[in-house]
C-alpha cells in the first residue's frame, strides 16, 4: 500500500477517534461470545490478503503463588510445543512415557527438598531414574512441529509473550489459511502435551539468568518491585524466582492450565482480510468444542497504602542506575488518563521536562525516562522514574534534580502549550499501534480482556484530551509523596579513573 493511501485510512480512523464517534469503527468490528464463554472480536480490514490474530489469555504472574512463581511463562512455553497429534511420533506411548516422568521427578523433588531426613545418595539416586525416564519420554518428541507446521503455511512474527497480567500468542497468516489457524491453535489449548517439560525449565532458567542475575537493570528492577510490593504478587518477578524454576513439575503446570486457560478467561482479535460473516462459523467450530468452565476468581490481595520512603541500594561493579517508584492506581483508575498526561509531561521524549532538565541541561544523565504502570496495570501499580548518570556521577546525584521536577509540577500548573503537546503525542502514539493488522488485534484483545469492552481502546486519546492542568496538580500532590516513594539505585563501586597528569609533570 502506498503511504500516502497509509496516511489517508489512519486519518480515517484518527477523525472519529477525536469527536468520540465510534460508528464507522464499529462497522468495522465484529464481536461474539461464544456458548462456551470465549470472547471472539473480528475486525475488517481487506488492505491486504493477510490477517493477524491475538489470544489473549486473563492469567499472569499475578496469578502465582509463592512455590510456582513463573508458571505463566512456562506455560506460555509449553504452548509451543504441540498436543496430542502434533510433536509426537507415538502419543499412546509418549503418555505413558510421560507419567513415568513425573511418578520419578516427585520421588526426586521430595527426596532433594525434604529438610530433615534429606540423604545425599537418595537424591542422587532419584534424580538418575527421574533424568532417565524423561531421557526415554523425549525419544517420542518431533522437535518444533507446531511452529514447523505454520511456518510452511506462510505464518511470520510467531510469537507469544506473558506479563504480570496477562499471556499473549499470536502470528500472521495469508487469509486462506484462516481454518488452518482455527484448528492449530484451539487444538494447542484443548489438548496441550507438557513434553520437554523440564529441558524447557532450564531454557527458562537460562532466560533468568540473562535478563536478571546478568543484567545490572534487571537485578535492580527486582529488587525495587520486591521491595514496593510487600504483599501483592506484582513484588514477584515474571520469570519466576530461582528456587520455584527448580521445583514446580509438569503436573503443577497441568492444573495451573485446567484453572486459567479456560474459554471465560480468554480472548481472541482477529484483523484481517477477512470477513465476520464466514469467519465465526469457523471459529465456533474449532474454539467452541474447549470446554466451558466458570472463570477464575479474581485475586484477592491488595498491597497496603505505604506509609513509609523504602530504599533499596546495590553496590557493585557496573553502571549506576537509578529507579524510583511512586504507588498509583489500575489502569481503571479514574485518574488513568491524569497517570498518563503526568508522564508525557515529566519524562516521555526529549521534550520532557527530566530530558531537558538532567539530559540536556545539566548533563547528569545520559538518559532519563518513566514507566507510567510498572510492572503491570491490572491492578494499582507503580509510577516510577529511571535514570542512567554521565560518566563521573552517582545515582545519588540524580535524586534531587528528579524531586526538584517533581515539586515543581506539584506546585505549578501545566502549561496549556505543555498539555496540548502530550494529548497530540498520545494521539500519535494510539495511531502508530492500529498501524497494522498485528498491532490492532493485539491492542483490542488486551483492552477486552482489561476493561471488559475493545471500545475503550478508542476512547483513551478522548480521556486524556479531557485532562486539566488542575487534574495534574491534584494527582500529583497525592501522589509523589516520601511515604509512597520506593527508591533503587545502584551504586558502582569502580574507582573512578585516575586524573592524567599535566603536560610537562615528570612524576
Amino acid at each position: 500500500m502506498k503511504k500516502a493511501a497509509i496516511v489517508f485510512m489512519l486519518l480515517a480512523i484518527a477523525l472519529p477517534l477525536a469527536a468520540q464517534d465510534l460508528a464507522s469503527i464499529e462497522k468495522r468490528v465484529t464481536a461474539k461470545k461464544l456458548d462456551n464463554g470465549l470472547t471472539v472480536i473480528v475486525m475488517e480490514r481487506p488492505e491486504a490478503p493477510v490477517f493477524s490474530f491475538a489470544t489473549m489469555v486473563n492469567v499472569g504472574a499475578a496469578q502465582e503463588v509463592p512455590g510456582i512463581t513463573g508458571l505463566a511463562h512456562m506455560f506460555e512455553h509449553m504452548a509451543f510445543k504441540g498436543t496430542d497429534k502434533i510433536g509426537t511420533t507415538d502419543y499412546a506411548a509418549e503418555q505413558a512415557a510421560l507419567q513415568k516422568v513425573e511418578a520419578t521427578y516427585a520421588d526426586y523433588d521430595r527426596a532433594r527438598r525434604d529438610p530433615i531426613g534429606h540423604d545425599a545418595a537418595k537424591v542422587a539416586e532419584a534424580e538418575k531414574a527421574w533424568k532417565a525416564a524423561a531421557d526415554e519420554a523425549n525419544k517420542y518428541v518431533v522437535a518444533n512441529e507446531f511452529t514447523k507446521i505454520v511456518q510452511r503455511a506462510g505464518a511470520t512474527n510467531i510469537n507469544a509473550f506473558t506479563s504480570n497480567d496477562e499471556t499473549g500468542y499470536f502470528y500472521s497468516l495469508p487469509s486462506n489459511r484462516v481454518e488452518l489457524w482455527a484448528y492449530l491453535d484451539s487444538e494447542r489449548f484443548l489438548h496441550p502435551v507438557f513434553r520437554e517439560f523440564y529441558k524447557e525449565r532450564d531454557v527458562v532458567f537460562e532466560e533468568r539468568r540473562m535478563r536478571t542475575e546478568s543484567s545490572p537493570f534487571g537485578r535492580l528492577m527486582e529488587q525495587e518491585l520486591a521491595a514496593a510490593f510487600t504483599a501483592h504478587p506484582y513484588g514477584q518477578p515474571v520469570v519466576g524466582w530461582p528456587s520455584d524454576l527448580r521445583s514446580f513439575s509438569a503436573t503443577d503446570a497441568a492444573a495451573f492450565y485446567k484453572k486459567y486457560y479456560v474459554p471465560a478467561n480468554m480472548f481472541i482479535a482477529i484483523v484481517g482480510d477477512v470477513k465476520a460473516a464466514e469467519l465465526m462459523p469457523i471459529v465456533e467450530k474449532y474454539f467452541g468444542r474447549l470446554p466451558k468452565a466458570p472463570a477464575p476468581e479474581p485475586l484477592r490481595t491488595v498491597e497496603p497504602p505505604q506509609k513509609a520512603e523504602r530504599t533499596v541500594v546495590l553496590r557493585e561493579s557496573s553502571q549506576p542506575i537509578y529507579l524510583e517508584g511512586y504507588h498509583r492506581g489500575s489502569a481503571t483508575d479514574p485518574d488513568a488518563a491524569v497517570y498518563s498526561t503526568i508522564q508525557g509531561v515529566l519524562a516521555q521524549g526529549r521534550t520532557s521536562r527530566l530530558y531537558r532538565s538532567l539530559v540536556r541541561d545539566k548533563k547528569l544523565a545520559a538518559n532519563v525516562a518513566s514507566f507510567e504502570a510498572f510492572p503491570g496495570d491490572k491492578y494499582p501499580t507503580l509510577f516510577a522514574f529511571f535514570g542512567i548518570p554521565t560518566a563521573g556521577h552517582s545515582a545519588s546525584d540524580l535524586v534531587e534534580p528528579i524531586h526538584a521536577e517533581v515539586e515543581r509540577l506539584k506546585n505549578e500548573d501545566v502549561s496549556s502549550e505543555e498539555l496540548q503537546s502530550v494529548k497530540t503525542r498520545a494521539k500519535a502514539q494510539l495511531l502508530r499501534q492500529l498501524d497494522s493488522n498485528f498491532g490492532m488485534a493485539l491492542q483490542l484483545a488486551s483492552y477486552q480482556n482489561r476493561y471488559g469492552d475493545w471500545r475503550e481502546l478508542f476512547r483513551e486519546v478522548e480521556k486524556i484530551d479531557k485532562v486539566s492542568a488542575a487534574d495534574v496538580r491534584r494527582v500529583a500532590n497525592s501522589m509523589f509523596t516520601p511515604e509512597n516513594r520506593t527508591i533503587g539505585m545502584i551504586e558502582s563501586t569502580k574507582k573512578a579513573p585516575a586524573a592524567a597528569a599535566p603536560k610537562g609533570d615528570t612524576k
